[in-house]
């Protein structure tokens, strides 16, 4: 699955989706700072995916970067909150207190 979505992306087939479904898999596989990246383009192409914000804050914290996951987290949920997503912003505030106290 992973190497028909990376032949999409070369193929110039890049969107939120894509990116999302890459670092899903890349996040599985171990490879969180590979994952961040997909992600944070994820987010960029759709600044609104609650889903993608919450998977990119969880890469940052597996990355061993907690004060970057903290301030995804943060954009996360006030996306989430925004739309309406209270599931996400639950999950994304239990997220949060996690890397918080990577930080200490």
């Amino acid at each position: 699955m992973k190497e028909k979505l990376e032949a999409m992306l070369a193929a110039g087939r890049d969107n939120a989706l894509l990116r999302f479904s890459l670092g899903e898999i890349l996040l599985q596989e171990d490879a969180p700072q590979a994952a961040a990246e997909h992600l944070a383009a994820a987010v960029e192409h759709d600044p609104d995916y609650s889903a993608a914000w919450k998977l990119y804050g969880q890469a940052l914290a597996a990355s061993g970067e907690p004060a970057r996951a903290v301030e995804v987290f943060d954009q996360g949920i006030a996306v989430a909150e925004a739309r309406g997503d209270n599931q996400a912003v639950k999950e994304m505030r239990v997220f949060r207190k996690r890397a918080s106290k990577q930080l200490s």
